[in-house]
């Protein structure tokens, strides 16, 4: 703690003595500090938040601070009836530091995490376990951001079991296990995430928070923890997902998205319209965010006026009016009526969250309409599956669906390293599920030779034995116009089949495709296709 800080909480002691009638010690003043083994144990000190300042055979004078209770004063006054006691109020900073010299901390050595074991056999790592089981529960949360942020994990997974509780991180997509913990230090644990993410540890519902803070562990390193996160009751307990906010601004930009070159023109000419409504598609997790604010950045120019909604404001940007909406308060203060509000600001660009409820839909296709330029995502599995499932949100309305310039669906699957992968030549059975993809590409996309075909498989090394690095997007994207507008304004409510069918006619490759392409450029494996979209 900084000298001002310790400064300004010995102030506010100081003033809460006065308001209790109570004497106060600023313990930061005494040099020598002594400490009286024989007065209370260890364990009566945490428990009662209780310090001998001074003893001898007739008197004891005891620090207390604002948690210590009333029935806790008397029970002691009981427990020395034959001394005089005086009672005087102590910051919790200054408990802590007396508590060190009861209990002094225990030397911990934090060894880097190291994941170096293949996916299908991985187990939780002992070393990491025991580090996690000794240190403090501030540390413990610290401990595990660090090193997600040294691995680039997206997320850390905390799961209640039977026995114990795992700990994983989802690194490139896969989840790994790095270390279990006792039900005893996970409740610690489970106590400092919510006090930091301002949800309840006794909830029977599931609750979503956001923990910013920054954390000095023991051994003096800082750690800044950005985490969003999402916690359920299970039958085992508490369990919690904490997504990590680990971004860049360098990260956002559309030629960081890899897209193609005749992708890049589509987005390019609907951007630089001043109306419509941009959906980017797909599950949690599939670069979704990512996408929307480079997206963004590319539009942030002085001359226009840009306003997020979102649940939480995941990464900030300047010269960009952002709008945090909590889940918690939806019933209140939701996502259609914020856009409501927002509207009356005059933006040029909105970008809501995520379009939840068909008010939100509806209000933002009135804004697409009216002038604005609106980009938004949306959970479906496709791109045709979101346009139907919005069909159904908004009935037939050819004004609506009009104000719809793109969609775009994507997922992320595994790049290979390029330091490491292998190249093999393909077998029978894959060649013959590749050519029956590539066959059913739109003629406006230029077919690959399969004559003679390699592929590439994963290599291991020590620094890296999964032989991926990073993360690529596979993506399908159609516009409203040609045979799929004529569908939806003719049809009414069309399938999702028919919706496809159409968009590929109309040009657009699906995310299978797009995914086989990239296996053939040697970017990924078929295996990672696979896993991803089945």
């Amino acid at each position: 703690m900084s000298l001002t800080a310790r400064q300004e909480e010995e102030q506010n002691t100081y003033k809460r003595a006065g308001i209790l009638g109570l004497p106060y010690i600023d313990t930061s003043s005494i040099q020598n500090k002594q400490i009286f083994k024989d007065i209370l144990s260890k364990e009566d000190l945490y428990k009662y938040r209780v310090i001998p300042i001074l003893a001898d055979r007739y008197n004891i004078s005891f620090g207390i601070t604002n948690n210590t209770s009333q029935q806790t004063i008397t029970y002691i006054r009981g427990q020395f009836i034959d001394q005089r006691l005086t009672f005087s109020l102590i910051s919790d900073t200054g408990f802590s530091d007396y508590m060190k010299l009861y209990d002094p901390p225990k030397e911990v050595v934090y060894q880097d995490i190291d994941i170096n074991k293949s996916v299908e056999n991985i187990e939780p790592n002992d070393s990491v376990s025991k580090i996690l089981n000794q240190i403090n529960a501030d540390d413990m949360l610290a401990y595990l951001v660090q090193q997600a942020h040294k691995l680039n994990a997206s997320d850390i997974h905390i799961e209640t079991q039977t026995a114990g509780v795992r700990i994983r991180f989802r690194i490139d997509g896969v989840l790994h296990p790095i270390a279990e913990l006792s039900l005893d230090k996970y409740r610690i644990l489970l106590s400092a995430i919510a006090i930091g993410g301002n949800i309840s540890t006794s909830s029977d519902q599931a609750q979503q928070g956001h923990i910013a803070e920054k954390v000095k562990m023991a051994d003096g390193r800082q750690v800044s923890i950005n985490l969003r996160l999402e916690t359920t009751p299970t039958i085992n307990g508490m369990d919690a997902v904490m997504r990590l906010f680990n971004m860049r601004d360098d990260m956002f930009t559309l030629e960081k998205l890899g897209l193609s070159t005749d992708e890049r023109k589509v987005l390019d000419d609907i951007i630089k319209k001043p109306s419509g409504l941009v959906l980017v598609v797909g599950p949690t997790g599939s670069g979704k965010t990512t996408t929307l604010y480079s997206i963004l950045r590319s539009l942030s120019t002085p001359e226009r006026k840009i306003i997020t909604i979102e649940d939480p404001v995941e990464y900030q940007f300047p010269g960009i009016t952002q709008i945090s909406v909590a889940s918690k308060n939806t019933n209140e203060n939701n996502f259609a009526e914020r856009l409501r509000a927002v509207l009356r600001l005059d933006p040029d660009v909105v970008m809501v969250g995520e379009i939840r409820d068909n008010d939100t839909a509806v209000t933002a296709l009135q804004a697409a309409l009216t002038g604005h330029l609106v980009l938004s995502t949306f959970h479906a599995s496709s791109a045709s599956a979101a346009l139907a499932r919005l069909q159904d949100i908004i009935g037939q309305n050819p004004l609506f669906i009009s104000s719809i310039r793109l969609v775009m669906a994507q997922r992320l699957v595994r790049r290979l390293d390029e330091n490491t992968k292998v190249k093999i030549d393909a077998d029978a059975e894959s060649i013959e599920r590749i050519k029956k993809i590539i066959d059913t590409l739109p003629p406006e996309v230029e077919k690959p030779d399969l004559t003679n075909l390699k592929l590439y498989k994963p290599g291991t090394t020590e620094s890296n034995p999964f032989g991926f690095s990073g993360q690529i997007a596979i993506r399908e994207q159609f516009q409203m116009s040609g045979e799929i507008l004529d569908l939806l304004k003719s049809n009414g409510a069309s399938s999702i089949e028919g919706l496809e069918q159409a968009a590929i006619n109309s040009g657009m490759k699906t995310m299978l495709q797009d995914g086989i392409l990239k296996v053939i450029d040697g970017k990924t494996t078929l295996d990672e296709i696979y896993r991803v979209i089945g």
